[in-house]
């Protein structure tokens, strides 16, 4: 039997998120999101601690942005969905 990514119905939410939002999946549009569809209020914390887990699981990976004058020099750093991702959303959505 070929080996599966199977997601819970949370990572599931997260990497639809960073897939719609394609080039603007930063934390705060994940946020706004991941909440929109669950009706949740999502925590900072909680927010990054999943991020920080896909990326863990290689289903997203996270790059740094240019610093920016209006955030004070501060970077955002943005998600991208690899091919694992990519892939374990696509069977999510087929087992579903």
């Amino acid at each position: 039997m070929p080996e599966r990514d199977l997601l819970s119905l949370w990572e599931e939410v997260y990497l639809l998120s960073i897939w719609e939002l394609k080039n603007e999946a930063y934390g705060v549009a994940i946020k706004k999101s991941v909440s929109q569809k669950t009706g949740k209020i999502l925590s900072y914390g909680g927010l990054y601690f999943m991020l920080a887990q896909l990326a863990k699981k290689g289903f997203v990976i996270k790059t740094e942005g240019e610093p920016s004058p209006r955030r004070g020099g501060r970077r955002k750093y943005y998600y991208t969905l690899t091919q694992k991702g990519k892939k374990a959303l696509r069977t999510s959505f087929v087992i579903a």
